[in-house]
C-alpha cells in the first residue's frame, strides 16, 4: 500500500442538487482548479466542500447552512407537503478503498437531514431516512454482518450521521469494523481542510505575537512569520525565494519586529533599501505572500481542526482557496501556481482552488499534473 493511500483524501465532489449545480460530479486531484466565468459556480463548489468539512467536524446544520433556502436549486419545486431541499456528497479514498458519502438535506419547511448514505467495499455501510416528520430524528441502519446484518437506531436529524457513527459502533464484528473504518476515513479526510481567503486590509494590522497559528483570513500573518522563521530555516528560505519571485521590489528576507503591547509586525528586508513593513505592499503582493506561506507550512502552523487522535502522517491537509488568483497579475498567478504544484507533488498539501482569467491553465504548474474543472464548458 502506498503512503498516499494511507492518507484519506477526497477524490470526488458531488453536487447532485446544490444551488446552480445539478447532477454534477467533479474529480479532485492533488491540485484541482475550478475555472470558468463569473457565476459558473466555482465558489459554490468550494462552499459545498467546506460545508461537508464542517458537518464532519460535528457542527449542526443550522450553523453550516444559515440560509438553507439559498442552497436549493432555483428550479426546484416543492412537493405536495411544501418540502424542498438539496443534495451534496463526496468520495473519499483511503485504506478502506473508495467510500461514497451522500447527504440529502431538507431546507423547507424545516432544516433537517432527511437521508444519508455511506457505501464502500460493495456494501451499504450506513443509511438514514426520515420516517416520522414529527420527530427530530432519522432512522439509521448500519452494517453489522454476522447473525444480525444491520443495526438500527434513531440519530439526530441535525447532524451528519457518519460523524456520529464511531460513537455508536462497538466494533465487535467484521461488518462493524468495516463500517467504523469507513466512517473514520471519511471524517479524517473531510476534517483535514483549511479554507483560506487572505484579506489584505486585515493583514496590514499588527498581530499579537502569541497568535502563532495562521487564521483563514491570514490577518495574524506577522505572528506566524515570527514563529516559522525560527522553527524551520529551510522552509523559510524557500518562502523568501517564492516571495522574491512574486514581488516587484528586491526581497532579501522576511523578518519581524516587536511593537509595544506584545504586538509584532512583518518586515520585508530589501537589502540596500533597508526593511519595509509588509503593510506597504499592494493587495496582490500580500495575498501572494499569504498563500505561499499557507502552501509551504502545514497543519502544525495553520488553524485547522485535524483529528487529534490520528497521527499527522495519516492525514492529508487540503487547502481550499476561493479566488486563488484574486488581485494577482499573470506573472504572480503563474509563480504561485508553480509553488502549489511543487508542494502538491511532494504530498505536502492538496489544493482545491477557484481561479479566474489570470491563471493560464496550460502553463505555470511546473509540468505537474493539474486537475482542471472547467465550469464554463460544463
Amino acid at each position: 500500500m502506498s503512503v498516499s493511500r494511507l492518507r484519506p483524501v477526497v477524490t470526488e465532489l458531488r453536487l447532485s442538487a446544490y444551488k446552480t449545480h445539478t447532477r454534477a460530479a467533479y474529480p479532485l486531484g492533488p491540485l484541482t482548479l475550478f475555472a470558468g466565468p463569473s457565476g459558473s459556480g466555482k465558489s459554490t463548489a468550494l462552499e459545498a466542500y467546506t460545508a461537508l468539512s464542517r458537518l464532519a467536524g460535528g457542527e449542526p446544520l443550522d450553523a453550516v447552512f444559515p440560509d438553507p433556502a439559498a442552497c436549493v436549486p432555483r428550479r426546484a419545486r416543492p412537493d405536495s407537503q411544501g418540502r424542498r431541499g438539496f443534495r451534496i456528497g463526496c468520495t473519499v479514498d483511503g485504506p478502506v478503498g473508495p467510500v461514497q458519502l451522500d447527504v440529502a438535506v431538507q431546507a423547507e419547511p424545516e432544516l433537517r437531514v432527511v437521508g444519508e448514505r455511506m457505501t464502500g467495499a460493495g456494501e451499504t455501510l450506513l443509511e438514514t431516512a426520515l420516517r416520522d416528520p414529527g420527530r427530530r430524528a432519522v432512522q439509521a441502519a448500519w452494517h453489522t454482518g454476522g447473525a444480525v446484518p444491520v443495526t438500527r437506531a434513531p440519530l439526530p436529524d441535525d447532524r451528519l450521521a457518519t460523524a456520529l457513527l464511531p460513537l455508536r459502533i462497538a466494533g465487535t464484528t467484521a461488518g462493524q469494523l468495516l463500517a467504523l473504518a469507513a466512517a473514520e476515513q471519511v471524517v479524517i479526510a473531510l476534517r483535514s481542510v483549511f479554507p483560506c481567503d487572505p484579506v489584505p486590509d486585515r493583514m496590514r494590522v499588527p498581530a499579537r505575537r502569541e497568535e502563532g497559528r495562521l487564521r483563514a483570513g491570514c490577518d495574524n500573518l506577522a505572528a506566524v512569520l515570527l514563529r516559522t522563521r525560527t522553527e524551520c530555516a529551510t522552509r523559510h528560505t524557500a518562502l523568501v525565494g517564492a516571495v522574491r519571485a512574486g514581488c516587484a521590489g528586491p526581497v532579501a528576507d522576511l523578518t519581524t519586529e516587536p511593537l509595544t503591547g506584545g504586538a509584532v509586525r512583518a518586515l520585508l528586508d530589501q537589502g540596500e533599501l533597508g526593511a519595509m513593513p509588509v503593510d506597504r505592499l499592494g493587495d496582490g503582493e500580500l495575498r501572494y505572500l499569504a498563500l505561499a506561506l499557507v502552501l509551504m507550512t502545514g497543519p502544525e502552523v495553520l488553524d485547522v481542526d485535524t483529528v487529534k487522535d490520528v497521527l499527522p502522517a495519516r492525514q492529508a491537509l487540503t487547502v481550499l482557496a476561493d479566488g486563488f488568483d484574486r488581485c494577482l497579475d499573470r506573472r504572480q498567478a503563474g509563480e504561485l501556481l508553480g509553488v502549489a504544484a511543487r508542494m502538491c507533488a511532494r504530498g505536502h498539501v492538496r489544493l482545491v482552488a477557484a481561479v479566474g482569467d489570470t491563471v493560464d491553465l496550460g502553463v505555470g504548474a511546473g509540468g505537474e499534473d493539474v486537475t482542471v474543472v472547467d465550469l464554463g464548458r460544463a
